[in-house]
């Protein structure tokens, strides 16, 4: 079982949000001080979200520069704002390794197909999850595909490998939300659960339910001592 450290973007800032609200900052700190805590620990990977990009709709490139070359080889998947194939390889042409990809899989029924041909194994297909449904442009709206579809779809095209948030969970510290990850991994293809993990019990239980990772936000940023001086939002 994979833990996957997350360096959420908004800015030059490293930041959190709850439940994936923009006006709900509930940790921000310049990114050159959060990065070389979080590479100092020796991850596997590093999860790399840019929320401004997810929320105007624009993968920031220079971000992405940035912060491969910070992790000096370490494998690095990158999500926020791929909105077409061009940025996706751009992504990868930086040195990221994999992508993550929401709200373009889902404009239309036959957009997964051409996605999986032309990234295959490097695309990771995003189901983040609100109410059952699965949410796009940063969240901010729903398109009315209900997990099931959505999962349905990710068969059906072949896709290698799914990123999914409990959104309601995000930032939380609440613990994960089992039962949508008991759900998602019965459609047998690798899942990557993100939302509400607060340490090694919710990683297990992640493990026991038969998720191949976990990403850590803000429980590793506790665990690391830099929310120590956090006592409100921003």
């Amino acid at each position: 079982m994979q833990i996957i450290p997350a360096l959420d973007l908004l800015g030059h800032d490293a930041v959190r949000l709850e439940r994936g609200d923009y006006d709900r900052v509930i940790f921000r700190r310049p990114v050159d001080e959060v990065l070389p805590v979080i590479l100092a620990t020796g991850p596997s990977r590093l999860h790399i979200v840019d929320l401004e990009g997810a929320r105007d709709g624009q993968l920031r490139l220079s971000t992405v520069k940035t912060c491969v070359e910070a992790a000096s080889g370490l494998p690095v998947q990158v999500s926020g704002g791929i909105r077409n194939v061009t940025i996706a390889r751009a992504a990868l042409d930086l040195g990221a390794d994999r992508v993550i990809v929401g709200t373009a899989l889902w404009s239309d029924p036959d957009a997964l197909d051409s996605w999986v041909a032309a990234l295959g194994a490097q695309l990771i297909a995003g189901i983040d999850v609100r109410d059952g449904m699965v949410a796009s442009h940063g969240w901010k709206d729903s398109t009315h595909l209900d997990v099931d579809e959505a999962l349905e779809r990710c068969r059906s095209a072949g896709v290698s490998r799914l990123h999914v948030t409990a959104i309601s969970r995000d930032g939380t510290m609440s613990g994960p939300d089992l039962d949508l990850y008991r759900r998602v991994c019965l459609a047998g293809i690798p899942v990557v659960a993100a939302g509400g993990v607060r340490g090694s019990d919710d990683v297990e239980d992640l493990a026991q339910i038969g998720c191949e990772a976990a990403i850590m936000g803000m429980a590793l940023l506790h665990e690391l001592g830099l929310t120590s001086r956090e006592a409100e939002t921003f």
